[in-house]
């Protein structure tokens, strides 16, 4: 039962002490990622759409970085600032998902960090 830190380059860095992800008995679980441009730092600040493409695509890059695939995907929790943008938030959530989607859980978040309008956290397996 090895429990192992991932570290991706290619999303953006932890801002506190936590991992952007564990690999443990061959589950991947990826930490929270949000609306942050990787090659600049700066955050994605946009439509629900902007942000939420922005990030599904950190999320995207420490699972294929990991060597997973989003198809391995098996759960994910999703986190609005505003449950009015839920149904405009799907249509992008099911681009990256277009067939048999990840169990999921959506909330309306108080706050999210540094204000995002989304965050979403995994769980992948092998596919």
């Amino acid at each position: 039962m090895k429990r192992e830190a991932f570290h991706s380059s290619k999303a953006p860095q932890a801002k506190g002490p936590y991992s952007q992800a564990i690999i443990h008995n061959e589950i991947l679980y990826v930490s929270g990622q949000g609306p942050v441009d990787t090659a600049t730092g700066s955050i994605v600040r946009g439509s629900i759409e902007e942000e939420t493409r922005a990030t599904l695509n950190n999320l995207k890059s420490i699972i294929e970085e990991a060597g997973y695939t989003m198809d391995g995907v098996l759960k994910v929790t999703c986190y609005l600032s505003n449950m009015d943008d839920f149904s405009r938030f799907n249509s992008v959530y099911s681009e990256y998902f277009p067939d048999s989607p990840p169990a999921r859980t959506t909330v309306q978040a108080g706050r999210l960090p540094m204000d995002f309008k989304v965050e979403i956290d995994a769980i992948c397996g092998h596919t």
